[in-house]
């Protein structure tokens, strides 16, 4: 398990704390027995990202957009082809293009 992403930032706003379990091929956040996850597929040097489910106790609080941020930081830190099946990621990544300038994105498998 590699931590992706946590703590907070100066305004006192808790970011979620996101792990990567790659034998799981999954992102998740765990909060108050509850997890969030994005499921994604490793092929070659192209990261897959296809599903991103968050429950309903934990919406509205970034966790969907903390879980893409760091499937972006890690296909930056391995060199990987971000390819967004999973329309949430989709969605996420066309209305954050600074995030999705960060890395190449294949929009069109």
């Amino acid at each position: 398990m590699t931590n992706m992403e946590g703590g907070g930032d100066p305004g006192g706003i808790q970011a979620p704390v996101v792990v990567d379990r790659p034998d799981e091929s999954r992102l998740v956040v765990e909060e108050e027995g509850s997890v969030a996850e994005l499921v994604y597929e490793r092929e070659d040097d192209r990261l897959v990202l296809v599903h991103t489910g968050v429950p309903d106790a934990m919406g509205g609080k970034g966790v969907g957009g903390a879980l893409v941020k760091a499937a972006m930081r890690k296909a930056a830190l391995g060199g990987l082809t971000v390819v967004p099946w999973c329309p949430f990621a989709r969605r996420w990544l066309r209305h954050n293009p600074q995030i999705a300038g960060t890395v190449t994105i294949d929009w069109t498998s």
